[in-house]
């Protein structure tokens, strides 16, 4: 069974990091928020409240098939655990994906040089050593970003074909009626 790692800080976008999450677990990955907080509880873009699976310092040694960042704030490029997790998953080919504002924190890290990539509109200059991609979702080699919260279901289904594979991740998008709205 692949597992995923989703970071959460005050200030997520929790489109970006619930749906994810609900996408990877329909398709069968063991999906664990992670606050990168002080407690469990984060607080989101939106102030809503949500309780973490677990804790930075819990995880931090774990071996995940792929972290993730939801965006929705900067501030997570600020987190130097998840800076030094990065640059370790990055360094050891491990997945890496990132939606949003999110994507600064993989320009911070330096883990973009050379790479295709994507944010939300207006945050590019964060993308240190990237090449500006077009498309909605961009994944190059190992690292997989996204643009927004309405792209959210295909970042997520990208995630889950990298982990899972085509059969799951179409299996998946059928139950949530993509095929109806988007032919990906």
């Amino acid at each position: 069974m692949k597992t995923a790692a989703i970071f959460l800080i005050n200030g997520f976008e929790e489109t970006e990091a619930l749906t994810t999450v609900d996408i990877l677990r329909r398709g069968g990955v063991v999906a664990t928020t992670v606050s990168l907080m002080g407690g469990l509880e984060v607080v989101s873009k939106n102030k809503i409240h949500v309780q973490a699976d677990t804790m930075f310092d819990d995880v931090k040694e774990r071996d995940f098939d792929m972290i993730i960042l939801p965006g929705g704030t900067l501030d997570i490029k600020n987190h130097e655990g998840l800076q030094e997790l990065v640059k370790k998953y990055h360094a050891e080919g491990k997945n890496i994906a990132a939606i949003c504002a999110a994507p600064a924190a993989l320009g911070r890290a330096g883990v973009l040089a050379g790479k295709t990539a994507v944010c939300y509109p207006g945050l590019e200059s964060h993308l240190t050593g990237a090449r500006i991609g077009h498309n909605i979702v961009e994944t190059d080699g190992n690292i997989t970003t996204a643009k927004g919260p309405a792209v959210t279901p295909f970042f997520a289904l990208k995630i889950l074909e990298i982990l899972e594979g085509k059969a799951m991740a179409d299996e998946v998008a059928e139950g949530f009626l993509i095929p109806l709205v988007y032919n990906r």
